[in-house]
């Protein structure tokens, strides 16, 4: 659970000109990275499918690629600030200002791209993301955007997002921009539940809130 962790993010413009479907291919040339396998609470959760995330940013957004191969695949949340963590869902855990990681955004995205987010303040409050805050996430999902109930088999699945600086409170002025953050990775209501994080966290049970087992994220 000492596992020192950092994450850098090139920059490459281009990436807002790229339609939704075409950013995945340009974050595999100019992205970095990680794998989100933390198995934090293997007792009471020991599956873990793998997941990866790679990420770049092109000044105004960051942009995520998360690709998942997994047994089980849900997705009955369909409308943004659903709860898309009972889903086949990963999460972007993101503190704006890394000497208050107190004050910081919870992003899930399920499969089929809907989303809920969510910024929560070090005294304890949270308000959910506006609509219109949310409509700015630009996201692409492998599966497509329908619906549907869980389904048994072996699946490969992919989401892109890009989720605006703007919406973080940010403006990247072409120096290293300085965050913490975690990304997560979770399907509370599948037959196989499991909660997986790419920064380890010290908690006796399921718990990514928890700004403390933030790592260092940093836009180049």
């Amino acid at each position: 659970m000492n596992r020192q962790l950092s994450l850098t993010l090139p920059s490459n413009p281009s990436l807002d000109a790229l339609e939704p479907g075409k950013i995945a291919g340009e974050l595999e040339i100019c992205g970095t990275r990680v794998s989100i396998d933390c198995l934090n609470w293997p007792v009471e959760f020991p599956y873990r499918p793998l997941t990866v995330v790679t990420a770049a940013h092109s000044g105004t957004a960051v942009y995520l690629d998360f690709l998942v191969r997994c047994n089980y695949l849900r997705a009955e949340n369909y409308t943004d600030n659903a709860p898309v963590s009972e889903d086949s869902c990963v999460e972007f855990f993101v503190a704006p200002d890394p000497s208050s990681p107190g004050d910081y955004f919870s992003i899930g995205i399920n499969c089929i791209g809907a989303v809920r987010a969510t910024f929560h303040s070090a005294c304890g409050a949270s308000r959910l993301c506006t609509a219109e805050e949310l409509a700015g996430i630009r996201r692409y999902a492998s599966v497509g955007k329908r619906p549907f109930r869980e389904v048994e088999g072996s699946f490969i699945w992919s989401v892109t997002v890009a989720i605006p600086l703007s919406l973080l409170g940010l403006e990247y002025k072409g120096e290293p921009l300085a965050m913490k953050g975690n990304f997560n990775k979770c399907a509370a209501l599948t037959s196989q539940p499991h909660y997986l994080s790419w920064a380890p966290i010290a908690s006796e049970h399921p718990d990514f809130h928890r700004p403390e087992a933030f790592a260092p994220i940093v836009l180049q």
